[in-house]
């Protein structure tokens, strides 16, 4: 038997998993990329959206209706944790604030196609594997 706090527990553990992934990501990206530039919010979204795309599409198989106690762990929890487009808004006003038009607009353009084209990936390899 189920609560209805359930729901909100597995979004809450999911979450916290996500987040503890992103800030790795985020030190992994710092590691290995130039800084100045936010790729690890970047990186993060696109990989978020990948994951996001081939989650819907696995979930969307197996769904009979209903909440899918799965979709809010994975989905609303972990990638709803591990993904944030308030953090890519704060970078895109910094861009901007320190005079790095170019870059702002790069970023803000790059995240939004790339992450819609990972959804596409992501839908799209499910549909294919399934």
């Amino acid at each position: 038997m189920t609560s209805a706090a359930t729901p909100y527990l597995l979004v809450f553990l999911g979450g916290g998993v996500g987040s503890a992934l992103r800030l790795a990501l985020f030190h992994l990206c710092r590691l290995w990329l130039p800084p100045g530039f936010p790729y690890g919010t970047l990186v993060v979204n696109v990989v978020g959206s990948l994951a996001v795309g081939a989650a819907a599409g696995w979930l969307l198989n197996r769904s009979a209706g209903g909440v899918d106690p799965l979709a809010l762990l994975l989905v609303t929890g972990v990638l709803g944790g591990f993904t944030t487009f308030s953090a890519f808004s704060l970078d895109a006003l910094l861009l901007w604030q320190k005079g790095d038009h170019a870059a702002c607009l790069a970023y803000v353009v790059g995240s939004v196609l790339l992450s819609l084209l990972a959804v596409v990936a992501g839908l799209s390899l499910v549909r294919w594997l399934g």
